[in-house]
Order: C-alpha cells, then sequence, then structure tokens
C-alpha cells in the first residue's frame, strides 16, 4: 500500500506538471495569436516606427495576460519589442528547428529568459500572402514548476490520506478473513458437515475426488452405484478398481472433460471433470458422472420423432408443385429419398395416368416415378405395365387397404417373379414397405419403398409411410382430376373451334390456336360466307379458362353464325352478341349467386371482294393489323367499345376500310401481345416487327408471328387468323339499272343470257332467266324506285342481287289449287342454291346463289308442276 501510495502521488505530480505546461501553451499561443490579430499590430508593423508603438502595448498585454514575454520581430528576425529594452533591436535566435515560418507554431526551447514554452504566430499583410512580421508569446518553465511545487503540498496531503485509508481497511479485512478461518462456530461446522453428508448420500449424480496421483480420495454412494466400486475403493488407484478401460483411463488422466459418454456395465455414463490444485497439496481432479441411459433412447427416438415431422412438412410443401400426374409421383420418390428409404417407386392404373376415375383396384399398374439408388430403375423401367400376382406385397397392401411390411425380402422371397426377387437381393435390398395410393377411398396405385443401407423397416415405420403416402395422393388425384378436367376442356374448346376454314374466292385464309398451359380458355376465330361473295372474319376471346370458358365460346360462335345468316351489319351484330352475352351472364348469376361471367371480347370483320371495302366492328378487342402489298403495316382505327356484356347497351361503331389487292388482314387475341413483365405497346412494335415482310403468303406469315412472338410459358390463349384479300375482275360483275316498266324485263333478261354466254355459262341461261324474270318483276310490281341487278360471276357459283327501295321482305305463302300465280318464289328457291334478303340503310337486296359445279335444273315443265303441286307458295308483300 505504502508503494501504491507512493507511486500514486509520483503520477500525481507528473499529471499536475503535465497540465501546468499545457496549460502554458495554450496561454502562450492564445496571447500571441490574440496580439498578431488585435486592431493596429498590422498598421503598426507597417508604421516607420514599429517599435515605439508596439513596445507599450505588448508590455500591457504581457501584464494583463501573465505570460513571461511578448515580442515581436520583423521577418529578418530584429526585434521590436521585448520586456528587457536593452535588447529590442537585437537579432533573436534563428528559426525554431521544425518550424514553418509560414503558420503558427508553439515549442520549448531555451531563450533570452531561459528555457521557455513559446508560441510564434505571423502577420500576414491584407493580401494574405506576405508576411510583415512575427508575435511571440511564452512563459518560461521556471513559472511552471512554481505552479507545480504551490501544489505539491495539496497533493502529498491525499496521497498521505489515501496511505492511511488503505491500510485501515486492510487490517480490518485480514482480522476478518482471520476469523472466519479459524474461529468457525459449532452451527458452522455443523452446516459444512451436513453439506458434506449430502453430497456423500443423499446426491442423485456420483461425484469423485482423485489425486494428482490417481488415487481415489471420495466417492459417494452415487458413484459407487454407477460403477460398482468396491467398498475399499478409496485410497486405491482408479486403475486398480475394475473399471473399464476407457473410463479408467479418463479418471487417471486429470485432463478436462465434458459430458463424455463411457460404457459402464449396461450403463451409458456422462463423465465431467475438472482439475482442482488444493493449497499445500499436490494436485488432482473432481469428477462428476449421471447415467444417460434412458435419456438417450429417448433422445434418439425424440429426433427420429422431430426428422419424421420435418419431412412431412417437406412433403407437404414439395409434392403437389404441379398438377401433373407424374410430376406429382415423381416428387413423392424424391422427397422420401434418401431421409426414409434408399429408393421409392409408384405405380398408378392407367386411368388415372389419363385422368379418368378409376374403376376399382386392378392387378395391372404403370411404374410412373422411380427414384434413389440405381438398382431400383432396372427392376421395372417408368412407363412398364406391371401385372401383380394375388400373393405379391403390392396385391396384398391393395386387397387390405394398409400398407405392408416385407422386413426381410431374402426369407420372403418374391412369387411373382423369382427371377426379379434374385435381382432385387444382388442390387442389396433387403427391406420394403407397399403402401396404397388412396383418395376419396379409391385406391390409385401404390408407393413401394426400399432399403438397402439403412437398417431394415420396422413396425413403426407403417404409420409414418402410410401418412407420407396419404398426403401425395390427395395432391395425385388433385392432378387427375385437372388432368381430366383440362382433357375434357381441350376436347370441348377443339370441337367447338373449326375443324377446317372454308376455302373462298375473296380470301386466302390461314390460323393458329394455341391453348394455356394452366388450362384451355375461350379464344376463337372463324371465317362465315356471305352472300354477294362476301366473307365474314371473326375472332373472339372469353374471360377465364376451363370448362365453363369454352362452355361460353360455343354459344357466342353459334350465335355469330346465326346473326350472320341474318346478314347483319357488324355494329348490329355486336349489338345483338352484346345482349345475349349479358342475358347469359344474367342467367348464371342468378343459378350461381355469383358476378357470372366477366365478360367477352370479339372483333367481326366483313370483306366484300367486288369493291375491296371492309366494315369492321370490335368490343374490347385489340386493332387488327393491315399489312400492304409492299410490307406496310398499319393497326387500322376501330372505334372501341366495352367488352360484351359489360357496355350497358352502349352502341357499336363500324369503321369501314378499302383494302388494296393481296393485303394481309391479321386478326388475333390479346394473348399474343400481353405479358405480365412488359407492356402492351412493346408487344405491337414485335408484332409490327414480325409482320413487315412483303410477299408472305398467310401460312408463313402465321409462323413468322408465332416464331418471333410466342412465350415460352403462355399463361393465355392465342388465336392468330390471317387473311390475304383478293378482288373479283370488273368483268366478272355485270350490273344494269332497271325502270319501273315490266316490259323491260325481257331486254334485261336479253342481256343477261349474252353476259353469260361471255361468261362461258351458256348452260345456266334458262334457270337464270327465270330466276332474274321473277326477281325484277316482282321489284318492280311491289318494290320502290331505284331499281338495279347485278350479276357476279365468282370462283364457284353465279350471284343475282336484285336492289329496290322499298323495306318489305318477300315470304313464301300457300297458294290454293284456284289461284293464277304465287308459284315465282318457290321456283326460285328450286333453281337456286340459296337464296335471301339483306337490307340497307336505304332498301333491302333479294339475292340468288347458283353453284357452277351442279348440273344445272332441266328446263321439264313436269317436274316444275310435279314441285309445285307439293309446294303451292307464292310471293307477298
Amino acid at each position: 500500500m505504502v508503494l501504491f501510495a507512493a507511486a500514486a502521488g509520483v503520477a500525481l505530480v507528473f499529471q499536475a506538471r503535465n497540465a501546468s505546461m499545457q496549460e502554458a501553451r495554450q496561454l502562450a499561443f492564445g496571447v500571441a495569436q490574440a496580439f498578431a490579430h488585435a486592431p493596429g499590430t498590422l498598421e503598426a508593423m507597417k508604421s516607420d516606427s514599429p517599435r515605439a508603438l508596439m513596445q507599450p502595448r505588448a508590455e500591457e498585454a504581457r501584464e494583463e495576460s501573465g505570460v513571461d514575454y511578448v515580442v515581436a520581430f520583423d521577418p529578418n528576425g530584429f526585434r521590436w519589442t521585448h520586456p528587457d529594452p536593452a535588447l529590442i533591436g537585437k537579432h533573436i535566435f534563428a528559426l525554431r528547428e521544425g518550424a514553418a515560418a509560414d503558420r503558427p507554431f508553439t515549442q520549448t526551447f531555451e531563450g533570452s529568459l531561459g528555457l521557455s514554452v513559446d508560441s510564434t504566430v505571423p502577420v500576414y499583410d491584407t493580401g494574405g500572402k506576405t508576411i510583415l512580421g512575427f508575435v511571440a508569446a511564452g512563459i518560461t518553465v521556471d513559472s511552471v514548476d512554481e505552479v507545480v511545487q504551490g501544489q505539491l503540498p495539496q497533493l502529498l496531503g491525499f496521497a498521505g490520506g489515501a496511505l492511511v485509508v488503505s491500510a485501515g481497511g486492510t487490517a480490518l479485512v485480514s482480522r476478518r478473513l482471520r476469523r472466519q478461518t479459524h474461529g468457525l462456530d459449532p452451527s458452522e461446522m455443523t452446516r459444512m458437515y451436513e453439506h458434506h453428508d449430502a453430497v456423500l448420500h443423499a446426491v442423485r449424480e456420483g461425484v469423485l475426488i482423485i489425486g494428482g496421483d490417481g488415487r481415489l480420495l471420495l466417492a459417494n454412494d452415487e458413484a459407487r452405484r454407477l460403477l460398482t466400486l468396491p467398498p475399499d475403493a478409496e485410497e486405491r488407484r482408479v486403475t486398480d478398481l475394475g473399471l473399464e478401460a476407457g473410463t479408467a483411463r479418463l479418471l487417471g488422466s486429470g485432463r478436462v472433460a465434458t459430458d463424455e459418454v463411457h460404457l459402464a456395465g449396461d450403463r451409458l455414463l456422462a463423465f465431467n471433470m475438472r482439475p482442482v490444485g488444493p493449497d499445500g497439496g499436490p494436485a488432482g481432479s473432481v469428477v462428476t458422472l449421471r447415467d444417460t441411459t434412458e435419456l438417450r433412447a429417448l433422445a434418439g427416438r425424440a429426433e427420429v420423432a422431430r426428422e419424421r415431422l420435418r419431412l412431412l412438412y417437406d412433403a407437404g410443401v414439395r409434392i403437389g408443385t404441379t398438377l401433373e400426374v407424374t410430376s406429382t409421383a415423381q416428387e413423392l420418390t424424391e422427397v422420401s429419398v434418401p431421409r426414409f428409404a434408399d429408393a421409392a417407386t409408384v405405380d398408378l392404373l392407367d386411368p388415372v395416368l389419363r385422368g379418368e376415375e378409376p374403376a376399382g383396384p386392378g392387378s395391372e399398374m404403370r411404374r410412373a416415378a422411380v427414384f434413389g439408388v440405381e438398382g431400383a430403375r432396372t427392376l421395372h423401367h417408368v412407363g412398364e405395365l406391371i401385372r401383380f400376382v394375388p400373393t405379391s406385397p403390392t396385391a396384398v397392401g391393395v386387397e387390405r387397404g394398409h400398407a405392408v411390411l416385407e422386413a426381410d425380402l431374402a426369407a420372403s422371397g418374391d412369387a411373382q417373379d423369382p427371377d426379379r426377387a434374385r435381382r432385387v437381393l444382388d442390387h442389396g435390398f433387403h427391406s420394403l414397405i407397399t403402401v396404397p395410393l388412396q383418395a376419396r377411398g379409391v385406391v390409385l396405385g401404390m408407393a413401394s419403398f426400399w432399403r438397402s443401407e439403412a437398417p431394415p423397416f420396422e413396425e413403426e415405420d407403417l404409420a409414418f409411410a402410410e401418412e407420407l403416402v396419404a398426403r401425395a395422393a390427395v395432391a395425385i388425384d388433385n392432378a387427375r382430376r385437372y388432368t381430366r378436367e383440362h382433357a375434357l376442356a381441350e376436347t370441348l374448346q377443339r370441337s367447338l373451334l373449326p375443324g377446317s376454314l372454308p376455302d373462298h374466292s375473296a380470301v386466302e385464309v390461314a390460323h393458329r390456336y394455341l391453348p394455356a398451359l394452366d388450362g384451355v380458355g375461350g379464344d376463337w376465330f372463324d371465317v362465315i360466307p356471305l352472300p354477294g361473295a362476301r366473307v365474314a372474319l371473326v375472332v373472339g376471346d372469353v374471360v377465364g379458362h376451363g370448362l365453363h370458358a369454352a362452355a361460353t365460346m360455343g354459344q357466342l360462335r353459334a350465335a355469330v353464325h346465326t346473326f350472320s345468316a341474318l346478314d347483319l351489319s357488324p355494329d348490329e351484330l355486336l349489338g345483338h352478341l352484346d345482349e345475349l352475352v349479358a342475358r347469359i351472364d344474367g342467367e348464371e348469376s342468378a343459378e350461381r349467386d355469383d358476378k357470372g361471367v366477366t365478360g367477352a371480347t370479339c372483333l367481326y370483320a366483313v370483306y366484300d371482294p367486288s369493291s375491296g371495302q371492309c366494315s369492321l366492328a370490335r368490343s374490347g378487342h385489340p386493332e387488327p393489323a393491315l399489312v400492304h402489298p409492299d410490307g406496310t403495316v398499319e393497326f387500322l382505327r376501330v372505334p372501341g367499345s366495352p367488352p360484351l356484356g359489360l357496355g350497358g347497351g352502349e352502341p357499336f361503331e363500324t369503321a369501314e376500310f378499302t383494302l388494296p389487292e393481296g393485303s394481309r388482314l391479321v386478326l388475333y387475341t390479346d394473348g399474343l401481345i400481353e405479358d405480365r413483365e412488359s407492356g402492351i405497346d412493346i408487344g405491337l412494335e414485335a408484332l409490327r416487327d414480325a409482320l413487315a415482310r412483303p410477299g408472305r403468303t398467310p401460312e408463313e406469315t402465321c409462323r413468322d408471328v408465332f416464331g418471333t412472338l410466342l412465350p415460352a410459358h403462355p399463361g393465355d390463349d392465342i388465336a392468330l387468323l390471317v387473311a390475304r384479300t383478293h378482288r373479283l375482275d370488273p368483268s366478272q360483275v355485270a350490273e344494269w339499272n332497271v325502270p319501273g316498266d315490266p316490259a323491260v324485263v325481257a331486254g334485261i333478261r336479253a342481256d343477261v343470257t349474252r353476259r353469260l354466254g361471255a361468261w362461258g355459262l351458256d348452260e345456266m341461261a334458262f334457270t337464270t332467266e327465270l330466276v332474274i324474270s321473277e326477281l325484277v318483276t316482282n321489284a318492280i310490281r311491289y318494290g320502290t324506285e331505284p331499281i338495279r341487278l347485278r350479276v357476279l360471276h365468282d370462283r364457284d357459283s353465279l350471284i343475282c342481287e336484285v336492289t329496290d327501295g322499298s323495306s318489305t321482305s318477300p315470304h313464301l305463302r300457300r297458294a290454293a289449287s284456284t289461284d293464277e300465280g304465287g308459284r315465282g318464289l318457290f321456283l326460285v328457291a328450286q333453281f337456286s342454291q340459296r337464296w335471301g334478303t339483306r337490307y340497307m340503310a336505304r332498301g333491302k337486296v333479294i339475292w340468288t346463289e347458283q353453284s357452277l359445279h351442279g348440273r344445272a335444273p332441266e328446263a321439264d315443265g313436269a317436274t316444275a308442276d310435279t314441285l309445285l303441286d307439293q309446294w303451292d307458295e307464292a310471293w307477298s308483300t
């Protein structure tokens, strides 16, 4: 304590001196800075008599600040001020070593007043580039020491007081320790004995004390029991106590051990050993030990249970990630190997693989998945049909409806295939569990688990195998049902889509359709021949996927065919289609108590090859693209309307365009241009680039578009329809204005006959004269002017059209046997392949179509009379 107090006193003295020196440095530097930058210092240095101006001020600053000197000197080192006037004008010492003349510095050096702490500050001109002089302020070291010496009594007094207090405390503590060590009272001794006795006889953990020479000094009762020690074990070497070799080596080593397990008879003991070194005695060790036999068994079973639970969790996450039967079966095999088995196989009934409902468990299954050691793959290959005999584990498992364990395959054999049994054993498989794949009480197949390297399966493994397979069976059944629904939806949609498009003289068409990966949807397209050599092109899209979307698509396609037969304009047709979708939506919403259909889109176009006019209307559908013969691509600006069923009765608009001959009209659904990662504008530009190739056929255009824009994993259906337009040659069209006089009919009939002769259709002259005579006569009699007749020579038909200004519609009626007329319309119907009426903004057109490939009806009056007797109907307006 004395040395500590002395050291503390010296440290305090040095600390006080260092603090005084630091304070002197700060004071000197502050005075020098203040004087150098004081008002008038710079002007005094620049004046003619700096000595006279600055000496009084320097002395005043020195006395007020408490420094020993304030010296100002010029850049050459000659003093302007000094406490000793005799030194004014004298040269100062050379610039201090290590100091820079262009910035302030502080250091200790031997000056005119002795060893001093000096701070020197340069004074710059107002420009900041020229030094006019320096100001130095300092405090001598003797002054600093005087301050420290004045504090010394206090420091020494503090150190002495600390010494006295520490010495007194040490004496009190020492006395207390002596009392506790040597002055124990009886109660304390009794308590120590009780503790010692508890350790020896009551503690349920073995305690050993071993000396440094390897002798057993103390063993409590629990240690004697666990180690089966003899009664005279104390004072004997641990190597002479008959312990296991490993246990004896541990106890005699004296090293540190923590929960080190050793075998003692049929017990597993955990040893903890720590070295001790008692004062005045040899080193030794204290050992504690406890029985962990039951704990180890419980821990092992708990670890197995945890691993099984973890495996079931992983199976729930990994099995069923896809809605594909074989992929789900493969996931079951992969999740169970190697954590439960060394190999796993899954065999499924053939109807399950096709997505059908199995009629019942059968003896034939097909290998659907296999995973694990190589030997498992050679037993039966994936896709191979396996026939199980009634005594096989698989057949037994199906019959019982529970898992079957074959713990020793070598002993059980294989009644189904002895050669296969040998191969199983040759590959090292020694244990097998087969579990039926059951969902909703229906057996879908069997899962088999094989072991070759792991220990054989036990009875307790059966419950886990059944739980694992039960989870997989639900996923496989879901995949089977999805496969069935997908197949049904795809079959339905394929049946509802046109199997082949009609060969029409107005357009040359090609198409593509691709269903989405997650199920077929409601995309559709169609090409519908119309009267007058015209053709309708349709593309639509029903929102959603699955059977409902496909069925709705079929309804809309049938409706479009029906409305097209009425020869409606595109806007009228979409209006009727919108009402139909709204009605279907309302009916289904009432049945299902939900929102029903969420809408459908449609683009309807009518192309007339005689004029090149194309009329289009769209409802919520992307605009069509037109590829000009030179390869230029434009998207036709067709007025847009809300999707069908969502427009609320708003009218649709028709846009008309004149299409150049040989141009390609491209109709598509949004699945072709929409992408989740990029916007629709990017898709339209990509479509433009794919179409901008002149001289391509519609089929080549479809290949170009699908090769460029088709996504790897389409999330929506894609429908594409490309039509290259053709024009009727003007020589194939003949037109006449018809006056309102029945007398002109004969002349018009003669003109038509001459035009048929020019077309090489003389064999059709009779029937055509009859049709034209009837249509023109009735237009004159019942219609209003203007009246026009147009005859078109198409590739496959001859078309006659009579136009008048009235909106009255002719229809058949039954004529009485006494009526003189009323049978003309029947003759028209008999001599034409088709006939009908279409309405325009003002007036109507009555048209007939005669096939050029069929034989013309003979002009046989008897035949006509016979037909008229059966169908005695006549015109009525």
